[in-house]
């Protein structure tokens, strides 16, 4: 295949028309992927959802095959065409036998949404940027807890062991009390029966999990995103530069020919 049949290819594989075609299937599959977790729906109609559900992953599959004639050798240097590949790769599995659970992880064609949608793969670039940050972020908090289910243990153990009697089930409870979740009334003004000044180390907890660190791993996916955003736009102008370069040099060439034949 030649470069201008591959750049033409590519130009209507991006384009609006086969994007939003591309879209439209994805969102048609999730359709029928839920009405068969419906078993009324499953008597009546079981036939002709795995008709159309073969249609939509065979048009996954031209889709696919469309892109890999297109983009050659560069097709493995694209993330999310990889993220594709492995998608409908796991559709074609068979899914009889001991691989019947892979019938249920159909349902993870519709994450092709996010490699179809640029406001997605935005989301997702930044946050995968921002895993190192949220990586330290972890780590502290990891410690915090540590801290804090230690020292609810030691103190609250024998009067609540429903809530403290072990350090996992500190943690697990000071995890709760992290997201607000029937903190006060579920865990914290039990243990202030026995112990009315509890409130001191519940409060200043609830202050550094919930309301900074949690705050500060909000903030650093937020920044990532926005950087995401900023690395796409530039992407973008540079790729269109680059269609201008590859169109300003087929027509000079057009002309070339021109002026030879005029000559």
């Amino acid at each position: 295949m030649t470069n201008v049949t591959s750049e033409r290819l590519i130009h209507w594989l991006e384009g609006a028309f086969a994007t939003r075609f591309i879209l439209g299937v994805i969102t048609f599959n999730a359709i029928i992927l839920g009405f068969e977790t419906s078993q009324t729906v499953t008597e009546t109609m079981d036939g002709l959802l795995k008709t159309l559900d073969t249609i939509c992953l065979s048009i996954f599959v031209v889709e696919l095959i469309l892109k890999l004639i297109a983009y050659r050798h560069r097709f493995f240097t694209n993330g999310w065409n990889l993220f594709d590949f492995v998608i409908v790769g796991v559709a074609l599995l068979p899914s009889g036998g001991a691989l019947s659970v892979l019938r249920a992880l159909r349902i993870l064609r519709v994450l092709r949404v996010i490699s179809i949608s640029p406001s997605l793969r935005t989301v997702v670039e930044g946050l995968v940027s921002a895993l190192p940050g949220m990586g330290s972020v972890v780590v502290l908090m990891s410690i915090i807890f540590y801290i804090g289910a230690v020292i609810a243990t030691k103190l609250f153990a024998d009067s609540n062991p429903e809530f403290f009697s072990s350090l996992g089930a500190s943690a697990y409870s000071l995890f709760q009390i992290m997201t607000l979740e029937s903190w006060s009334m579920g865990i914290v003004r039990p243990v202030m029966e026995t112990y009315p000044y509890a409130w001191a180390f519940f409060i200043p907890f609830i202050l550094v999990t919930t309301f900074s660190v949690v705050n500060l791993l909000v903030g650093l996916i937020v920044n990532s995103m926005q950087e995401a955003s900023e690395r796409e736009a530039v992407d973008e102008t540079a790729l269109h530069r680059q269609e201008l370069m590859a169109r300003l040099s087929r027509i000079e060439a057009q002309l070339e020919k021109l002026g030879i034949k005029k000559g």
